[in-house]
């Protein structure tokens, strides 16, 4: 019969550094890439907000384009910039490994998963490009 305590005895845990993520390099890159959402929400927090103040007319535009020549959000959207390009970089390459596709009982090269990705990734950055560069 199983009697109730209190105080349930602990096992053996071993003390863990707070930084225990930075003593590995794939530890820390794995971190890093989990705290790079926070960079993509600003950027589509940004992005609501440019088409909020689209929406608002000419004037609120412009108080929009003044707030983002402040050199805080500058500097904050340029460090953005890379936390999404390192997100979307690391996410290209693990997708090889959450899928595993099979041909004829053997498994596709990671280079034919990811590789399509990265193909569609410049082309239609490309075209978004060509399309605010045009004129």
């Amino acid at each position: 019969m199983l009697r109730y305590t209190e105080y349930p005895p602990r096992g053996y845990r071993v003390r863990v550094s707070t930084y225990w993520w930075t003593g590995r390099r794939a530890y820390l890159r794995f971190i890093l890439r989990e705290l790079s959402s926070i960079f993509v929400a600003w950027f589509v927090l940004e992005t609501l907000f440019q088409i909020n103040a689209l929406a608002g007319g000419p004037s609120a535009y412009s108080d929009f384009e003044q707030f983002l020549r402040n050199p805080v959000v500058i500097a904050s959207n340029v460090i953005s910039f890379l936390f999404v390009l390192f997100h979307a970089v690391t996410w290209f390459n693990l997708s090889p490994k959450a899928m595993a596709v099979r041909l004829g009982g053997k498994r596709v090269p990671a280079a034919l998963i990811a590789g399509p990705n990265y193909v569609a990734w410049v082309l239609i950055s490309a075209g978004v490009a060509w399309l605010i560069l045009r004129g």
